[in-house]
């Protein structure tokens, strides 16, 4: 059988051999780039962490959690340890004071031990973990999107419409005012679930997708994602399908890319539970227990900071994830 892994390597070498090069309009930077792609990875036969290279699994876990638990403030990541979303509260900072010497290792400082300060400053309105916990709507009500598809698979296991978005225009690119935009992409935008002879699928729509970077990140988040909610409704697991649409390597990544080509897969790791939860308010990330994930060594790369708002106004925040 072949390696599930080797589906993500045969796409890396599909844009290496097809790929149509593309310049970002507000970086210039270059990219490589097909369009309607998929992959799909059967959770039964192991979870999909990366073994061609070290995938960050702790950033993985806690960016999880802190998507479920809804929250849009850097401080739990910064308190664990995560830094992966550090960029985008300190260059809203350094835009708004503009006269500040502060260095990004001082400003993560400050977010970690003055309360005040990580509450002012260390806030991202309108990220995955508010969307799907507490969609705005034109009344003082939200949506939690999460906890309605979880209890509509529960209670109809034959739906179409569990479906959980992150996209919402008042907000995003030239369709939002200045003063309301994200400033960054929502580029995993929206995911349903499905049940079909007991096991629960996940299908991700992710619209624009930096393949060497960012998407080993994504597998490993939504396959646990779909691990999870299937303990919580009562089903086996099924399959986790990651459909793109742009989806691309970076100029920059070229040689990465060609190194990790080189490599041969390890046999998967697998995801075991080690506490009961009932609920997504119930799940803490200590409960996920990691087995026997062997990988070769990580590949470092910049990463490329472009897509988000573009316009009059400079950008504040660019970054793929």
């Amino acid at each position: 059988m072949q390696h599930p892994e080797s589906q993500y390597l045969d796409l890396m070498k599909d844009i290496m051999t097809n790929g149509v090069r593309k310049v970002d309009r507000g970086t210039t930077d270059a990219s490589y780039s097909v369009f309607g792609r998929q992959m799909r990875f059967d959770l039964n036969q192991g979870f999909p962490l990366l073994t061609t290279k070290k995938v960050y699994w702790k950033g993985v876990l806690h960016e999880l959690y802190w998507f479920l638990s809804g929250q849009s403030n850097i401080k739990y990541l910064v308190d664990n340890n995560v830094h992966i979303w550090d960029d985008y509260p300190f260059r809203k900072y350094k835009i708004l004071n503009v006269k500040s010497q502060m260095l990004k290792e001082e400003f993560i400082e400050k977010i970690n031990t003055d309360r005040k300060f990580a509450e002012k400053w260390g806030n991202l309105p309108r990220i995955y973990g508010e969307l799907w916990r507490r969609w705005p709507t034109k009344t003082k009500k939200t949506i939690d999107q999460l906890k309605w598809v979880v209890k509509e698979v529960v209670q109809d296991p034959a739906c179409h419409n569990a479906i959980v978005t992150s996209w919402n225009p008042e907000y995003l690119y030239t369709m939002a005012n200045y003063k309301d935009t994200s400033h960054f992409p929502i580029c995993h935008n929206m995911y349903q679930l499905n049940v079909n002879n007991g096991k629960l699928s996940l299908q991700l729509y992710q619209r624009s997708a930096d393949i060497f970077l960012g998407v080993p990140f994504n597998i490993a988040s939504y396959a646990l994602l779909a691990l999870i909610i299937a303990k919580i409704a009562g089903y086996k697991p099924g399959d986790f399908i990651h459909t793109f649409g742009d989806v691309h390597i970076y100029e920059i990544h070229l040689d990465q890319v060609k190194e990790q080509l080189k490599r041969k897969p390890l046999p998967l790791p697998k995801v075991s539970f080690n506490h009961g939860f009932k609920t997504i308010d119930d799940f803490k990330p200590e409960y996920v227990t990691l087995e026997n994930y062997q990988s070769h060594p990580p590949i470092k790369a910049n990463l490329s900071v472009t897509g988000g708002y573009y316009g009059k106004k400079k950008n504040i925040f660019e970054v793929n994830l």
